[in-house]
């Protein structure tokens, strides 16, 4: 027994000697190898070299800043000396009471959290501030292993070695997170408080470094008060023990915050809040950002330079007036609204009111009806802000639950009676988006890019995309004469269809220029019966760049609604269909980004000259429409701006007017279409000059809802189109709209019959372009008949009046003569001769 009881003891010591060995290796290599690039660290000098991320740049056209992206934070140096001392012992009395006694490390503030760990306790962190600064610096700190807190300490050692406590203060005032996006107390100040840490109170010094270990906003204000208040107060008790504060400015202070404080605001990333010219520009590119960058890039750290295609001063334009425009929309909707609820209340009201009495419809009652939706109203608009406040203040989900229902309900209410627009400008060469507006405001709660992400129907702003294919079938022309009245049309599911004309006016016979420049309806379906529906819905796919046959087939339905724009489409296809007629028949697609280059200037993607490889690659692929047919989509498009229902917002096309240098006047030639959706839901304005193409939205996010009559596509989407149109086209060189060489011929035709004019020809003559083969080739018909007829009238009349006259000298009566017979003519109440006679 002895013998083992040594030969154990032998084997554990010889265990304990290599064990003792190997951890001296260990200890010395590690030692060495941290000993040295601390060493290397020293001879550079770069303790505080602590390289922030870069931001990302985007640039307009110009090259001038349009806003930056910068990893979702924002940081603003700030020196210790510029900050109040009890901002500087909040921090110490938050996180590092022995600060200014240890060097680098706390035997206390270790003991105090390896007990708070055994007892699962929170007793408070056991880093000290400067291994929280090495930790950020030097080492990651989302890993928790054993090893990240040896490299913490060491380099907090080293900082200590080298750096004064008033430089580590303020290295970790500067680099630390303080939520939300905002890194360093200055920004940090301004984002919780609206002003800089140089002017912030003890109170708001203690909120601010409580953010410090704020787990998912923990004690972030605007998100969790109840938890700020309690532990604010408390940093201000261990200030006051500590000698750092005064007992009555520490009271005072926190009084005042909580007093004044806002329970309705809601947080603001640092990301929402950047500077940006164009934010509804920014995100569409940021977004684009995501799909063609990945991998090792990320561009809200590497300094990239996004170089766009968007012109700032045509986008401060698009921002002025569809900021007018949708105010304007929203205080009309809402006159309009009031006319219609007074209304209903004089003559609907009373009659539900009978019907739930005649059949015991309590729940139609009118009265309750009303007092439930004022009940609602004034719970949204009042009392849900109580609530919302309540429950952040006192923690309680159950009212936090019902506070969040209330603002869906409030949300979805909005999006049903708030009026908001859209506008995207794209150049007709190149397809840069010019300038683009994605709603009334950019906002956390309002991000929808409305240009490119909304499912809208386009109203009558479709008709030009078939009447497109309508030319090219050569069944119509120009100058076609289509008879406008009432129709019965059949549906292919054999379902009648009878549309009506705006205000439900008829106008007969009418020219296919005319049908389009009035946007008539009847004449328009018409038309999309003479050519069918496979070649409006092909021509119409291409035009909007929609290629997938499942796409299609969703997205054109095959009855005759399609012909009045019951599809779902964006104001970003609009543009790129209608630039296609601009651009001679080639298509034009849209694009933002030109080239992206890395933080050296190097570029790492060049966008557009990929985009400009692959329309080569097509070769005549890219023609959608043949020159000759967009030269005539252009000049019936134009003749809406003339006559038709842009002609007030564009003064008959002339509006458009500007001067040369040397004082010489002209005139740059646009083309459009309006377009209003069935009861008034919509409206829109699409429209083009040679340089660029505009289209224009404005409605309901959720549908339902009625502009009001008077807010049609002409009177409010016209209105802003002009105004925009005119505006960014100052300055530019005379330009026209380019002829093709060949293919076309001009014909003075009969402007009643689009025949070739006769002497008849008593409505004038008007000037249309053919597809060469289509051009009218008979004389005027219309009028000759209608100049027989009245011959044959005036022949009928003449001779009813002879035989008058002949009957008078043989009349009987006193004078013994002969009576005309009247029933040769009949009586008056059957003869024909009075209707000729009126």
């Amino acid at each position: 027994m002895p013998v083992r009881l040594k030969i154990s003891v032998q084997v554990l010591a010889r265990i304990t000697l290599v064990l003792a060995l190997f951890c001296a290796l260990v200890i010395g290599v590690s030692g060495g190898i941290i000993l040295a690039q601390t060493s290397n660290e020293v001879n550079r000098e770069n303790f505080s070299d602590f390289t922030p991320a870069l931001p990302t740049k985007l640039l307009d056209i110009k090259g001038r800043l349009i806003t930056e992206f910068s990893s979702d934070e924002k940081r603003e140096m700030i020196a210790i000396e510029e900050l109040p001392r009890h901002v500087v012992y909040a921090l110490i009395a938050r996180e590092d009471q022995d600060f200014f006694k240890h060097r680098g490390f706390s035997l206390r503030g270790f003991t105090r959290a390896l007990i708070g760990v055994l007892l699962r306790r929170n007793l408070g962190g056991g880093s000290t501030i400067t291994q929280q600064l090495a930790g950020t610096l030097k080492a990651d700190r989302d890993d928790n292993t054993l090893r990240r807190k040896l490299v913490e300490l060491w380099w907090a050692f080293q900082f200590e070695r080298r750096f004064t406590k008033n430089e580590i203060l303020e290295l970790y005032m500067n680099k630390m997170y303080f939520g939300d996006g905002y890194y360093g107390v200055e920004s940090a100040a301004k984002y919780f408080f609206g002003r800089s840490a140089r002017e912030i109170s003890p109170a708001e010094a203690a909120i601010l470094f409580l953010q410090l270990s704020s787990v998912k906003g923990r004690y972030n204000p605007f998100k969790s008060p109840a938890n700020a208040q309690k532990r604010s107060r408390e940093v201000l008790e261990t200030m006051v023990k500590a000698g750092y504060c005064d007992k009555r400015e520490a009271l005072e202070s926190y009084a005042e915050y909580w007093e004044n404080f806002d329970y309705t605001r809601a947080p603001v990333p640092a990301f929402m809040s950047r500077e940006d010219k164009a934010r509804y520009f920014s995100e569409y590119v940021r977004r684009q950002l995501d799909d063609l960058l990945y991998g090792s890039i990320d561009y809200y750290k590497d300094g990239l330079t996004i170089n766009t295609t968007l012109n700032l001063d045509h986008q401060a334009a698009a921002d002025s007036y569809m900021a007018r425009g949708i105010e304007d929309a929203n205080r009309e909707y809402k006159a309009s609204s009031g006319v219609r609820n007074r209304e209903a209340e004089a003559t609907v009201v009373p009659m539900i009111n009978a019907l739930t009495l005649l059949f015991d419809l309590e729940d139609l009652r009118s009265a309750e009806a009303r007092a439930k939706a004022q009940i609602n109203s004034r719970y949204q608009n009042q009392i849900n802000q109580v609530v919302d406040a309540s429950a952040l203040l006192f923690g309680l989900p159950g009212l936090k639950d019902l506070s969040k229902r209330s603002y869906e309900n409030s949300k979805v209410n909005a999006q049903k009676t708030t009026v908001e627009g859209a506008l995207i400008s794209i150049d007709n060469d190149t397809g840069y988006v010019l300038s683009l507006v994605g709603g009334s405001g950019f906002s956390s709660s309002n991000t929808t890019i409305r240009a490119v992400q909304s499912t809208l129907q386009p109203g009558s702003c479709f008709k030009p995309l078939y009447y497109s294919a309508a030319i090219d079938s050569r069944q119509f022309t120009m100058g076609s004469l289509i008879y406008d009245a009432p129709v019965n049309f059949t549906n292919p599911d054999g379902t009648p269809y009878i549309p009506l004309n705006y205000k439900g006016e008829w106008k007969g016979p009418v020219l296919l220029w005319y049908a389009l420049a009035k946007s008539m309806n009847v004449p328009s379906l018409k038309i999309l019966d003479g050519i069918g529906f496979d070649a409006a819905i092909n021509r119409a796919a291409a035009l909007l760049g929609i290629r997938e046959p499942r796409q299609i087939a969703a997205t054109f339905p095959r009855v005759y609604p399609l012909g009045l724009g019951v599809i779902e489409t964006n104001p970003m296809q609009m543009a790129k269909a209608f630039s296609s007629f601009a651009n001679g028949g080639k298509e034009v697609t849209p694009i933002s980004i030109r080239s992206v280059e890395d933080r050296n200037g190097g570029i790492i993607l060049d966008v557009e000259k990929e985009l400009r490889n692959e329309q080569k690659r097509k070769g005549q692929g890219i023609q959608v429409v043949s020159p000759q047919n967009a030269y005539i989509m252009t000049e019936l498009l134009q003749g809406v701006l003339r006559s038709g229902t842009l002609e007030w917002e564009t003064n008959q096309g002339t509006r458009f007017s500007y001067k040369n240098p040397d004082g010489k006047k002209y005139t740059i030639p646009a083309a459009g279409k309006t377009g209003t959706t069935q009861n008034w839901a919509d409206a829109w304005t699409v429209g083009y000059t040679p340089y660029m193409t505009t289209a224009i939205w404005f409605g309901f996010d959720l549908p339902g809802n009625s502009l009001g009559t008077t807010q049609s596509g002409a009177v409010i989407a016209g209105k802003a189109w002009g105004s925009y149109m005119y505006d960014v086209h100052r300055g530019m060189p005379e330009r026209g709209f380019a002829r093709p060489q060949t293919g076309l011929v001009d014909v003075q035709v009969c402007a009643k019959s689009g025949q070739l004019p006769t002497e008849s020809c008593s409505d004038g003559t008007i000037r249309l372009t053919f597809l060469e083969g289509t051009q009218p080739r008979e004389l005027c018909s219309l009028h000759a008949f209608s100049s027989e007829r009245d011959q044959k009238g005036l022949d009928t009349i003449s001779d009813t009046a002879s035989l008058i006259d002949q009957s008078r000298l043989f009349q009987g009566g006193q004078n013994g003569g002969l009576k005309l017979d009247e029933s040769l003519f009949g009586s008056p109440s059957t003869s024909s001769a009075p209707s000729i006679l009126d």
